[in-house]
């Protein structure tokens, strides 16, 4: 919150409004740069990437550190609250609650740096690591143990485990295993006056103990006033902190105290430290304990019509031995169904289904699956209280149904509008018995404020995710929102719960907080903050908050007040503009709602699956994720940055031009914020205003500079390698001079089919009629590949044509924002494709670009029936062959898996973007290849970035990603469709020759 503070010149109002060119905050930012070895961002971009989370809050910090260690971190401290300036740790920033963010603060990211595994010793089932580890990364360090880390939020894939400390996380497991502070055996932290303290259990009134607080020093009134505040309120703990598997509101006071395996009395600060959102310290090192990892798991969903039916049943599971009791609503099915990314996955899902409870089978618990998932079903589907069950026994049918369940807050903020299920009051937590009375009377609560909500989430633990549905641009629908988080807690106490089971308490709950635990708790809570943190430098209003500055803590309005209205990511005052734009928005509810769309939960951040955010991935920079784009698009269009930063020579260099447009984000972003798009429509704006440069004209018509190469071949071939050639053409057009630019050849594909007479299967003997598109670098650079898609077509019985008349698909200059070419080339195709479209021709792509831009951008860009039949017969080569099952009728003597030999497989990022990519491994396993497709993102060459001199070495950053993939397969050989990626694939070192499409290795088995 901010408010004015006694102590220092700057208000935190002041400091979140603040300037790079103002004095002091020069003078902050010089003296951190001087004093820490890690980055130091103080600009107004970096306050805008750090200012939301995964919540509904907006707090502008003072500036960002990117700390390297423990040394930065401490001198981090110390120049920032010397200069008066809070300090607030962070990690990937997908917190719910608004625990990341802070307005005026100096934030440590310790995600960048500090995320090393420092130690693992198996024999004794312990861990040390730095902060910044995501916790996906040190399960897969783990798993070579047979050990993993416990708790499992659903954001393991970018989430740090520091983070989960700070928040007290879990998973869906917490029905088996509990949550982070039982797995949190010590830490180290650095406290607000620079002191680094190690947490860890000592042992009360031993030698140890007296040697601690004799001392004069912050470390012995830290355990003087923990104990005495334990000690002085064991009866108080006793009765208000409830008796659950999850509860995250406040500090750990019941489980600092406790007997060791010794039966000792230990006091253990690291308890402490865990669900204390960086209020306490900034927490540098930590010691985990682990769990053996089953060897197999097993899940039965059960599908009810009734979601009260599916609550009632909660109970009735943990009767059985299972691992973990997960909901899922309709709405997150409709939502799943809906998204390009998820449909696949909800597909298993019976017509009918209102709730699905799913329970969670492992080998440590049961010796036979089938057998504990048939007691289950006697008991629900016989009793008749589910009417259908889904088992899924193969790791592959698991994990599809997980992703669905862990995609469903992200899902669920794609709704459309401004109405949003919103993150409140969502993970209260109430024992499981009572869920069902509890949903029944929340429901009452919403009734009464008129709106409604989804449910999902981790019902065997008595937390149900309820986000009630509500507009926060509206200034009722805010008052709605406090109103029903105070009828909620009045409802969460009655049924003996918690506020937070989960997301932890930050700027959505810390105000209702002393509700919980009463006036003498809540006054042991600010004694326990004031000894770890006298002057309320930590993260201050969260948590615990003042009421008032004569209050327990500094004699300041630092951490004064607490409201849940204040610092809202959209209030009722915001406004965002609504350009005129050339593409159709229409389906995603205009420009601003798409930029919108993002909700921070910071998917883009994760680097083992998918395809987006490939920058990132290289240069681990928020500025380069999906959500730090959008992020800084959202300010430029609401007033936040100046009204002309969208046409700034930074804005245009490090936001969009480092957007390789992959489409990742399209399928892989939960809510489906298509940053290529949003590009695409940026640069065609900047370029109306600020022109085009000669090098995006070029390559926008890179076809007829082909087509020019190509008459000319060999000699134009010859031309790059005369001296001086690449310096000039760095020089006139910014092209990098270390690629190697793709050869013309004399002979196109059209000439050659042109040659031998066209097809040679006749039209009338065919079931299909394929007219295969010309794209560019088939036609003039690759042929082969083309040659190869008409043999393999032609072996399948398919009439074959090449048509004329076609233009340039537009990819290229879409890529580019030009999208008046674009669309004239869009329109000049579809005129010329419409007509034999309708008379039962398709169009089979063999570069996955093209066919791309046809399939989805094309609609974008055009309306109307004709581009529709136009889209819908447009397909790339491998899906053509698989969606038809034209393969199957090759001529092939051997087809069985390996006969010809194995291939890894990287996919395209467009393909991947709509789905379309695992055709090509069905084809290839179909006609006798072992095939391994590899877990890869963007190539890195994205058309013609690649070649732009700036964007080189990123390029081959994001290229090494693809590499280090392929050097760990154990295939012969590579395929990719892509003509960037086989390009990127054969500049590796030691590579002669580009590898081939996939259609070619198609071809050669016939």
């Amino acid at each position: 919150m901010a408010t004015e503070r006694s102590d220092s010149t700057w208000s935190a109002r002041e400091l979140e409004l603040a300037r790079p060119d103002a004095s002091a905050f020069r003078e902050l930012a010089a003296e951190l740069r001087s004093r820490v070895d890690g980055g130091v961002e103080f600009d107004e971009y970096a306050r805008i990437l750090y200012a939301t989370d995964g919540s509904i809050y907006r707090a502008e910090p003072a500036g960002v550190v990117y700390p390297t260690g423990v040394d930065d971190v401490q001198a981090a401290v110390d120049v920032a609250t010397s200069h008066g300036v809070p300090i607030l740790p962070r990690g990937t920033g997908s917190s719910l609650a608004g625990q990341t963010v802070g307005p005026g603060c100096v934030v440590l990211d310790v995600s960048q740096h500090m995320d090393d595994i420092l130690e693992v010793r198996p024999d004794d089932r312990r861990a040390r690591i730095q902060p910044g580890v995501v916790q996906d990364d040190l399960d897969d360090e783990l798993a070579a143990h047979g050990l993993k880390f416990a708790p499992d939020p659903a954001s393991s894939n970018r989430a740090t485990v520091g983070g989960g400390i700070g928040n007290n996380s879990t998973g869906a497991h917490s029905v088996r295993y509990g949550i982070t502070d039982a797995y949190t055996e010590a830490v180290k932290a650095v406290l607000s006056d620079g002191s680094l303290i190690h947490a860890r259990e000592v042992v009360i009134d031993s030698d140890e103990w007296d040697d601690i607080v004799a001392k004069d020093d912050r470390e012995a009134e830290i355990y003087r006033t923990v104990r005495q505040v334990v000690e002085n309120n064991t009866e108080e703990i006793a009765a208000r902190y409830p008796d659950l598997k999850r509860r995250v509101t406040g500090y750990n006071l019941d489980r600092v105290v406790y007997e060791n395996d010794d039966g000792e009395r230990v006091l253990n600060l690291a308890k402490l430290f865990v669900g204390a959102e960086g209020t306490l310290g900034v927490i540098v090192e930590a010691e985990l304990s682990l769990v053996t990892v089953p060897e197999e798991t097993a899940l039965a969903l059960y599908c009810f019509e009734d979601l009260g039916a599916a609550m009632e049943a909660v109970p009735v599971a943990l009767e059985y031995d299972v691992s973990a009791v997960e909901l899922m609503d309709d709405e997150v099915f409709r939502l799943a169904a809906e998204s390009d990314g998820y449909s696949e996955y909800v597909e298993p899902i019976p017509d009918g289904t209102a709730a699905a409870l799913m329970l969670e089978y492992d080998s440590e618990l049961h010796d036979d699956f089938e057998t504990a998932i048939a007691e289950t079903n006697d008991r629900f589907l016989a009793a008749g209280a589910a009417f259908d069950v889904v088992e899924a026994y193969t790791d592959e049918e698991q994990a599809d149904i997980w992703k669905l369940r862990k995609a469903a807050i992200p899902l669920l903020m794609s709704l459309e509008g401004d109405p949003k299920p919103y993150p409140f009051i969502e993970d209260a937590t109430v024992p499981p018995s009572e869920l069902a009375e509890y949903v029944q009377k929340f429901e009452a609560v919403l009734d009464d404020h008129g709106t409604s909500a989804a449910y999902f989430a981790h019902a065997g633990s008595g937390t149900l995710h309820i986000r009630p549905i509500l507009n926060l641009k509206d200034e009722a629908g805010i008052e709605a929102m406090h109103s029903i988080t105070d009828d909620v807690t009045d409802l969460v106490l009655e049924h003996h719960g918690s506020f937070s089971g989960e997301h932890g308490d930050g700027m959505a709950r810390t105000e209702f907080t002393p509700k919980m635990y009463g006036e003498t708790l809540w006054d042991a809570f600010k004694r326990v903050k004031t000894a770890f943190d006298p002057e309320w430098w930590m993260h201050p209003g969260n948590v615990v908050y003042r009421e008032g500055p004569d209050d327990i803590g500094p004699d300041t309005n630092r951490g004064v007040g607490a409201d849940m209205r204040e610092n809202l990511r959209y209030g009722a005052d915001y406004q965002s503009l609504e350009p005129q734009t050339t593409l159709d928005f229409d389906e995603e509810g205009g420009f601003s709602h798409l930029v919108e769309l993002c909700n921070g939960c910071g998917t883009c951040r994760q680097t083992s699956e998918d395809v987006m955010c490939p920058t990132y991935r290289a240069s681990e920079e928020e500025i380069q994720t999906t959500r730090g784009r959008a992020n800084l698009l959202r300010s430029a269009i609401s007033g936040d940055l100046p009204e002309d930063e969208l046409h700034s020579e930074r804005f245009q260099r490090e936001v969009l031009d480092l957007c390789v447009g992959c489409k990742g984000c399209k399928s892989d972003c939960p809510t489906g914020v298509d940053m290529a798009k949003l590009k695409a429509e940026v640069k065609h704006l900047h370029h109306e205003k600020e022109g085009v440069s000669i090098r995006e004209r070029l390559f926008a018509n890179i076809d007829t500079a082909s087509r020019i190469g190509s008459a000319l071949a060999p000699l134009s071939n010859w031309v790059t390698a005369v001296p001086g050639a690449r310096t000039a053409m760095q020089k006139l057009f910014g092209i990098a001079p270390e690629r190697e630019l793709p050869p013309f050849r004399r002979e196109t594909l059209e000439d050659w089919f042109e040659q031998r007479g066209g097809s040679s299967v006749p039209r009338a003997d065919a079931d299909h009629s394929v007219l295969l598109f010309p794209d560019t670098y088939t036609n003039y650079s690759y042929p082969r590949a083309g040659k190869a898609a008409v043999r393999s077509l032609e072996a399948a019985g398919v009439h074959v044509d090449i048509p004329g008349g076609t233009v340039p698909s537009g990819r290229a200059a879409f890529s580019s924002g030009l999208l008046d070419t674009a669309r004239e080339r869009a329109r000049a195709n579809t005129d010329t494709l419409a007509d034999r479209v309708a008379d039962g021709w398709d169009i089979a792509f063999v570069e996955p670009s093209d066919a791309v831009m046809f399939q989805d951008e094309y609609l974008d860009l055009l309306n109307g029936p004709a581009v529709e039949r136009v889209a819908n017969s447009a397909y790339g080569v491998m899906e053509y062959l698989d969606l038809h099952r034209l393969d199957e009728s090759l001529p092939i003597d051997d087809r069985s898996l390996g006969t010809a030999g194995s291939l890894s497989y990287h996919g395209h990022c467009n393909q991947k973007a709509t789905n379309k990519d695992h055709h090509a491994v069905g084809v290839l396993r179909r006609v006798g290849y072992a095939v391994d497709p590899l877990e890869t993102t963007c190539c890195g060459m994205a058309g013609s970035f690649g070649y732009h001199d700036e964007h080189y070495d990123l390029s081959q950053a994001i290229g090494r990603l693809l590499f280090e993939e392929v050097a760990a397969s154990d295939a012969d050989g590579i395929v990719a469709p892509g003509g960037s990626c086989r390009s990127q694939l054969g500049d590796r070192d030691g590579v002669d020759d580009i590898p081939p499409h996939p259609i070619e290795a198609v071809s050669d088995r016939l």
